[in-house]
This record gives C-alpha cells, structure tokens and sequence, in this order.
C-alpha cells in the first residue's frame, strides 16, 4: 500500500523550491510508516517501488528503498545487465555519465531537511557502478561523504565491481557509508564479465573491513556452469579467508525482455528455462539447489548467517529455509 500522503517544500541556498513528497507505504513486515516517496521530479532521489508487495507464492520478494541515482551507465557492461534494456536507446557501456553534483547536493540537503522521518539507506548503485568517477578530479565517494557528514540519520550505499577505494579509505565518517561489492565465481566472472578478477575485488573489500567500513557482499547471479558447485565454494572461499562480510545476498541468473532483447550477447539465457513475475529464470530445481549449498556452505564451513535472497520469490524463500518477512538484504539498512 501507498498513497500520497503530504509533501514539503526545501528552499536551496540558490533560492531554488524543491519539494519533498511522502508516502505511507507498508513494509513486507505489514507495518505502515510514512516515508520518502521523491525529491523534486525524482531525477536524483526516488523511492525504488516498482515491486508490489508479495501476496501469493510466485510473488518476488524485494524491498523498497530510496535511489540515489548520481549517473547513469556502467563501463563494465556485463552480459546480462538490466541497464541494456533500462538504456537502450543510449550508449550507457561506452560513455557512463555522472549527473550535475550541485543538482546532486540540493537533492541530498533537502532530503536531510526533513529529520522527523525514518532512516533510510540512499542506493548509489542502481543506475550506475557506484565508483565509476573514483579516477576524476572530483570522486563522487568524498563527494558524497562530505555530504552525508551534514547529517546523522542516513547512510548512502555503495554498490560497486571495482577496486578503486582508495578515495574512501580517506574518508572520517566510515558509519555513514556501506560498501557492497558484487562478485561471481572466477570462471563466470571471467566469461560474462568485464570487471576486476574477483580476487582483487576481495582484496578491495578486505581493505575496506579492515578500516571499519560495513561491506556486503552480493553473489548475484548465479549460474549453473559445469561445475559450478565447486567454483561458488571455492568463491566464499577466497572471501572468507580475507574477509566476514556484514551481509551476503545472493541472486540467481535472470533477464526481463528488454534486457534479452538488447544484450550484445545471449548466451548467458541458455541457462533460462523458466517464465517468472521478474522475466526469465533458471529452473526452480536448480534455483533451489544453488541456493541450498551456498546456504549450508556459509553456515556449516564459515558460522555465517546473515544470508539474504535476490528478486526471489515467496515460495523459493520458504524452500531455502528463510523468513522474507524478515529480509536482511543488500538494499535494507
């Protein structure tokens, strides 16, 4: 449930009226709170809801957060990614693009205006690797962090395939940030992706943790290569002997039609057998039987718990073992 229920208006120091909408939108939990709906035309800060929320067993479970949507593009351009339908008429893998920061800014203070409202996480890394800017003149990480030390209540989450860390490890309010770094299995990584090895991913997270960041991890998606159950235990693994991550969410492959129909190349959707309500899936057997080994592998070998499911659905959560009403995921504080 969501409706509109009242908004306010922030004047910026440049005299510019920026008007904060509300809403009452009842968590997975069932409970009601008004939070954020937008800033502005929601160009730079919107609140993610495009999924309902779950009522029967094919339902996808994933919860509402606000983005914070600072550029648009990646360079990695993996295979599957959803910004090759989200941008198909643009050339988002040549030419990522990083929004006006002073748009950025006004954004972020009038959200920040408003204290009486619930914490909220600020996802940097929808529309865009949240580190693509690292090497520039003006980071977005300290730019950002600068921003985040005017206030006491948010946090802004970095999503990201990169190593550059660098600019954040410079950084004084480590509690205002967490870092979530995406990974797969060498051999996937290597065939469908274009990012740093996921070794020197791990290392970049590792320094993180050793500072005191909060790092997550997501282990999304999944593919079922010959062989696959060795390589996603040799991936947690390589994790667990540098680092114990705050959170790990794991996905499995998937791809809505605009993303098929756009992606440079297919074939990764040979794994897709399955029609679901987030587009094509691999086969919930074997959907379910990834995500049971990696379940047991982290609880059995590595005492960890903190374990959280990806665009999955109702029923899939119940088969895994795990309460979706009590999602601890990626994108959730």
């Amino acid at each position: 449930m969501a409706r509109t229920n009242s908004e306010n208006v922030y004047r910026s120091a440049e005299g510019e009226d920026l008007r904060v909408a509300f809403k009452d939108y009842e968590g997975l939990d069932g409970k009601v709170h008004q939070q954020v709906e937008k800033v502005g035309d929601g160009s730079i800060i919107v609140r993610f809801d495009k999924t309902p929320l779950p009522k029967a067993g094919t339902d996808v479970v994933c919860p509402h957060f606000l983005e914070l949507k600072w550029a648009t593009g990646c360079p990695y351009a993996c295979a599957w990614c959803y910004l090759q339908g989200t941008f198909r008429f643009l050339e988002y893998k040549k030419q990522p693009r990083p929004k006006d920061f002073n748009r950025v800014e006004r954004s972020l203070l009038a959200l920040f205006e408003e204290n009486g409202h619930r914490p909220e996480i600020l996802n940097a890394g929808e529309l865009s690797d949240s580190m693509i800017s690292e090497r520039s003149s003006r980071p977005f990480t300290k730019f950002v962090m600068e921003l985040m030390a005017k206030q006491d209540k948010h946090k802004v989450l970095f999503v990201t395939k990169s190593t550059d860390v660098d600019n954040l490890l410079s950084v004084d309010n480590i509690h205002q940030a967490i870092v979530s770094f995406s990974l797969n299995a060498p051999k996937v990584a290597t065939r469908w992706e274009k990012a740093p090895p996921p070794k020197d991913r791990i290392e970049a997270a590792g320094k993180l943790k050793d500072a005191g960041f909060e790092v997550r991890i997501r282990i999304d998606p999944m593919v079922p290569i010959r062989g696959w159950e060795e390589d996603y235990d040799q991936l947690l693994g390589m994790i667990f002997r540098r680092l114990t991550p705050d959170r790990i969410t794991i996905g499995s492959l998937r791809g809505l039609q605009s993303t098929i129909n756009n992606a440079a190349d297919k074939s990764w959707t040979a794994y897709l057998e399955e029609r679901s309500n987030w587009g094509l899936k691999i086969a919930t057997a074997k959907r379910l039987e990834m995500y049971r080994m990696m379940i047991s592998t982290l609880r059995y070998e590595h005492a960890f718990r903190k374990v959280a499911l990806c665009k999955e659905t109702v029923d899939m959560w119940g088969l895994a073992g795990l309460d979706w009403a009590r999602i601890e995921c990626n994108c959730t504080l």
